[in-house]
């Protein structure tokens, strides 16, 4: 009996080496095309929450906030009247509290899809904006939040709207204002049948 409580025991046997996948790239150095990069926040499972920008407005520069984690996305303060648009530092608060409190693990970087799929989206976004009362205006900054997924320019945008409008000028018309160098874009209404 002695003899059984001090008996030999087995060497441990290591876990086999396995070449594990590494840890997917997770925002630190993503640099989409079409978006500038201000800020970048951890959340607590190291998943990046980016602070961004698309374009210097009119009237100021405004931030975008996305979750490279989870689906988290905003651009708008809902509970401000005026000026809803973040600024950097409004931004940067939203990113940090959301940061603080999301769990989600890194999810892989949107891969950059190829120009005919985002001119489709692009095309089906104006199409859907279409009402059957009156033309609804349409801004460029309302694609901030997918910017990170369709990754262009303002200009190639643009570019793509302009060719819709004059493809198919019963969906989609252009007005330039006559006091400065804006452009606006405007969904045409359904005709009534």
């Amino acid at each position: 009996m002695a003899l059984t409580l001090f008996a030999r025991r087995p060497e441990p046997v290591e876990p086999p080496t396995v070449d594990r996948e590494p840890w997917p790239e997770i925002g630190e150095t993503w640099k989409p095309e079409g978006v500038t990069i201000a800020q970048r926040y951890y959340n607590q499972a190291h998943a990046v929450v980016l602070v961004y920008t698309t374009d210097d407005g009119p009237s100021g520069t405004y931030y975008s906030v996305a979750c490279l984690g989870c689906h988290y996305a905003t651009a708008k303060d809902e509970n401000r009247t005026y000026n809803t648009r973040y600024g950097l530092a409004d931004a940067a608060t939203v990113a940090n509290e959301h940061a603080t409190t999301c769990r989600a693990l890194p999810r892989d970087l949107p891969a950059r899809p190829d120009d005919d799929t985002v001119r489709e989206r692009l095309h089906a976004w104006v199409r859907s904006a279409r009402r059957r009362g009156e033309d609804t205006q349409l801004w460029v900054s309302d694609l901030d939040l997918i910017r990170l997924t369709i990754q262009r320019t303002n200009d190639w945008i643009v570019g793509v709207l302009q060719q819709l409008a004059a493809d198919e000028p019963e969906v989609l018309r252009i007005e330039r204002s006559q006091y400065s160098d804006s452009v606006f874009y405007y969904a045409r209404r359904y005709l009534k049948s």
